[in-house]
């Protein structure tokens, strides 16, 4: 039986995970570890079916993203 299809939020979560780990991975071993172990954290402490923390979760996120992505930023608490 070939596997279910991903929703689009469950593509979104993912994309937000592989970048956050990419960028992270680019400033220090440390940052990466922190970002790892804190989406790991909270993403264990939502339900499934809490969209709307999920989608807040997701804005949270690419917000990191972006700052993480800026030349002076050595990494984030």
């Amino acid at each position: 039986m070939p596997p279910r299809p991903l929703s689009g939020l469950q593509t979104d979560v993912l994309a937000l995970y592989r970048n956050l780990l990419r960028h992270s991975l680019k400033k220090s071993p440390q940052t990466y570890e922190n970002t790892v172990s804190q989406f790991r954290r909270e993403a264990g402490n939502v339900k499934r079916m809490d969209f709307k923390r999920i989608e807040y979760g997701l804005r949270r996120g690419w917000k990191f993203v972006k700052i993480l992505e800026m030349e002076g930023t050595k990494g984030m608490k």
